[in-house]
């Protein structure tokens, strides 16, 4: 699992490198689940267990493996697996602002 060190060095075309939604660190966690830090300090928990077990979870029915969920990165401050799938930071940081936690 990589984890992003040093947002500043993120050169990324239409990010704003100190934006507050983008994700410094994350550990996965059991059941489907992600403790997260975003650049400003702010943590919070992701939980997409409701999602995975979505009777048509869409293209993140992958995630379902364990395995393969567990692979996830940060990439740009977002939270991402391999084939591009990723979930959208300013959403989980606005989420985690108001309640501590963005369930999907």
């Amino acid at each position: 699992m990589r984890k992003e060190t040093d947002p500043k060095k993120d050169n990324s075309i239409g990010v704003t490198p100190s934006a507050p939604w983008r994700i410094r660190s994350m550990t996965v966690l059991n059941d489907y689940s992600f403790s997260v830090q975003f650049v400003d300090g702010m943590k919070g928990l992701v939980d997409l267990s409701g999602l995975i077990h979505e009777e048509d979870p869409g293209v993140f029915i992958v995630l379902k493996d364990s395995q393969f969920f567990k692979k996830a990165y940060i990439d740009h401050g977002a939270i991402t697996w391999p084939g591009n799938l990723d979930l959208a930071p300013d959403a989980m940081y606005e989420s985690i602002k108001e309640t501590g936690k963005y369930i999907l």
